[in-house]
């Protein structure tokens, strides 16, 4: 292998190193750039007063030693930059579809460019003269499950399996942090750590399991994104685990900090040290609490009560300094990675934003990465008759009517954008001058019949949404970290669970559909429906999800096959509320997502369709027996047999037949997203690691490897098993 070095970095390695000997002797040692970086940080607090300590645990910044605040924004699927109060205005960034949407794609290299996007321009609005917003602490991704599709924050979630939801944040991560070996573009801190997934009660809540389920389900997401992806900070959830709230639970430092070693910046979800004490009343004083906090390495707490709690929790001896030294160190570790105490010249990220350089959001590669998104987000859930995709030549009028038809919604974790193309936009930028496009918004003075029946088709666009009709999201909040009822009981958001998961216009539908029924229903919206009417009746039906800046270019395209979709559900989607566990329940071994469920869903895990057919054969495997410690190699040959381009997702899914301890139907452990040519056909390899099929032993505290058969399925979905054969593991 052939090393390459560019002259210019050269020249910047040696300028760097030239101005820091330059200085040197009038420098701290934290300031040296080529000191250990646990080095450094300890130098820093060896300086701090004792004051100075306790700022830190609410904003990083030192003054006195010239010590930045690398500020922070939420960032699950956009850099949030909202015109704030102390001044500022607003910022419109790259718009990605809901982390729901995203992961949709089952494209995980692609999400990896999304959060780079997401970087990029956080680090963009940080260091450009023109905005000097710090923003390069990045609350995001979201590693929570999406266990129940009544959870109100489904749409922040990348889906129910550990695997799938793992995989996308180790490549979110993977992208907003970027490559460098030594500093980060921008820092990632996960949310919300663990067991988030209730939320009209979640700061009283205790999500209770077993320890099993907590290190081979709930925790798996952030272990990945720690461990695989490096990120190094997160936030605690409200929730307790097993009657202890996570503000303060001793795991945060015995296996988050201990074993995973992540722990930089832990913060705190806004007012959880207060709930500790009012709503879980797991202490007595806020004193208490925030010390506790702070000794499981707690070093941020949102909205909290300030300084003077913890002067307090110091004098009453429930906190010493050496506490505080040990939470804030990973604060300074996380603004040295982000090089911000070292010479520009030697941080690889410094130039962006510079004075010649515009806006990436009005850039094309930003917009194409958000496009993109979209497009491989739609997931197509019925096609029946081939109605789709819509044969333009033969069409000279469309009705788009529905409530989601001529609007893009964005949610809490959205800001402003540089565009938002709604369906109805799509389809005229879409088709140009010269096609009928016939809209309305509902059947009020029966409009949308009239319109449908006017129209050669019609395009239905329905969904939940994701603000409940507010446009501030803190109008929402109750003091207790729930948020008020939504006006329709099968919305959701933060704060508030759904209570139905019925479509109320599935009604719209129907009228629609008794006057034109050549009716395409997309279903806009952040988590499942039960439209089972629809899928009995309506012959197409799309989904996408909110907040894709362009949404309706993306729908437009799929609806007149300029792209052939290819998303696939991320979540169970059942056919009624009676297949679920009660919401309180977190043991998803009662009948919860696609690896314990009892009963046929309306839509399975994994599933979507095409516009072509694939077909699977030669299913191989590059050994009979799997060692312990070793890796096998599983093969399969796809095709696509039919006459247009698509894309198509290998699922590879295990089970243990034989297994000694209780194990899932199925699950899954590879994807990969493809595309095929007609008629082209592709060697699609997974390598399968023992590792990855262990159990975790709790009288031996430990994951073990079990000897014996496993099953190996690969498929087009956790219901479409095409081809299966079985390894044994010795």
């Amino acid at each position: 292998m052939k090393l390459i070095i560019s002259f210019s970095a050269i020249i910047a390695a040696l300028t760097a190193a030239t101005i820091f000997d330059a200085q040197a002797s009038n420098l701290y040692p934290f300031q040296d750039p080529h000191l250990a970086l646990e080095a450094r940080a300890a130098n820093i607090i060896s300086l701090l007063t004792l004051e100075e300590k306790i700022a830190v645990l609410g904003n990083p910044a030192v003054p006195r030693l010239e010590i930045p605040n690398p500020g922070r924004t939420e960032g699950i699927h956009q850099v949030v930059l909202k015109e704030r109060r102390s001044g500022g205005k607003a910022v419109p960034t790259t718009s990605f579809s809901q982390v729901y949407g995203m992961g949709e794609t089952w494209n995980s290299d692609l999400i990896r460019q999304a959060g780079a996007v997401v970087g990029y321009e956080a680090r963009y609005v940080t260091q450009s003269e023109k905005y000097k917003r710090s923003t390069l602490v990045l609350f995001g991704p979201t590693a929570d499950l999406a266990r129940d599709p009544r959870w109100g924050r489904t749409d922040e979630s990348f889906g129910e399996d550990p695997f799938l939801t793992g995989t996308m944040v180790v490549s979110y991560i993977k992208g907003i942090q970027g490559d460098d070996p030594k500093y980060w573009q921008t820092a990632s801190l996960l949310k919300h750590f663990m067991a988030n997934s209730l939320e009209t009660t979640r700061s009283s809540s205790s999500s209770n399991f077993d320890e099993r389920l907590m290190r081979e389900y709930y925790s798996v997401p952030f272990r990945m994104g720690f461990l695989e992806a490096g990120a190094k900070s997160y936030m605690a959830s409200y929730n307790a685990w097993n009657g202890v709230p996570m503000t303060v639970h001793p795991m945060l430092k015995s296996i988050v900090a201990n074993e995973w070693g992540a722990g930089w910046i832990v913060s705190s979800d806004a007012n959880a040290v207060r709930h500790v004490v009012t709503d879980h009343k797991h202490l007595k004083t806020e004193q208490e609490a925030a010390a506790a906090a702070v000794k499981v390495g707690m070093n941020q707490m949102l909205r909290t009560g300030g300084e003077d709690i913890i002067r307090n929790a110091l004098k009453d001896y429930h906190l010493t300094e050496k506490d505080i030294e040990s939470a804030i160190k990973g604060k300074f570790m996380t603004t040295i990675r982000l090089g911000l105490l070292d010479p520009p010249a030697m941080v690889p990220f410094s130039s962006i934003g510079a004075a010649s350089e515009p806006e990436p959001w009005l850039g094309k590669k930003h917009q194409a990465v958000a496009l993109a998104v979209a497009r491989e987000s739609i997931v197509l859930l019925k096609n029946t008759g081939a109605i789709l995709p819509i044969d333009r030549t033969a069409l000279k009028s469309i009705a788009v009517v529905g409530p989601r038809a001529h609007e893009v919604l964005f949610d809490f974790y959205s800001g402003p954008t540089p565009h938002a193309v709604s369906v109805v936009e799509g389809i005229e930028n879409l088709l140009g001058p010269g096609f009928a496009i016939n809209y309305a918004a509902t059947n009020v003075d029966n409009a949308a019949v009239k319109a449908a029946s006017a129209s050669d088709i019609a395009v239905v666009v329905v969904g939940n949404d994701p603000m409940c009709g507010i446009e501030n999201p803190w109008e929402a909040f109750n003091p207790d970290a729930s948020t008020k009822p939504c006006p329709e009981p099968g919305d959701g958001r933060e704060g508030r669970d759904r209570e139905t998961i019925n479509l109320p216009s599935e009604q719209l539908v129907k009228e629609v559909f008794a006057a034109n029924p050549k009716t395409i229903v997309v279903l806009v919206s952040s988590f499942p429906y039960a439209i089972n009417w629809c899928q009995e009746n309506i012959p197409a039906i799309l989904h996408i999800t909110h907040a894709a800046q362009d949404q309706g270019t993306a729908i437009a395209e799929v609806l007149f096959g300029d792209y052939n979709p290819a998303g696939r559900t991320v979540q169970t989607w059942p056919n009624s509320l009676a297949q679920l566990p009660p919401m309180e329940d977190y043991n998803i071994r009662n009948g919860r997502t696609y690896m314990y469920a009892k009963e046929k869903p309306l839509y399975p895990f994994g599933y979507g369709l095409s516009y072509t057919t694939f077909q699977y054969a030669d299913l191989r495997l590059s050994a009979g027996k799997l060692p312990k410690n070793g890796a096998i190699s599983v093969t399969v040959d796809v095709k696509n047999a039919g006459s247009l381009s698509g894309d198509e997702v290998v699922q590879l899914y295990v089970r243990h037949p034989r297994s000694k301890v209780s194990r899932p139907m199925k699950e899954l452990k590879g994807f990969q997203r493809i595309h095929l040519k007609p008629g082209e056909v592709k060697n699609v390899r997974f390598s399968l690691e023992a590792k990855a099929l262990a159990w975790w032993n709790e009288k031996k505290d430990r994951f073990e490897v079990e000897e014996g058969p496993i099953d190996i399925m690969i498929g087009a979905s956790s219901a479409d098993i095409r081809l299966e054969t079985t390894a044994m593991i010795q």
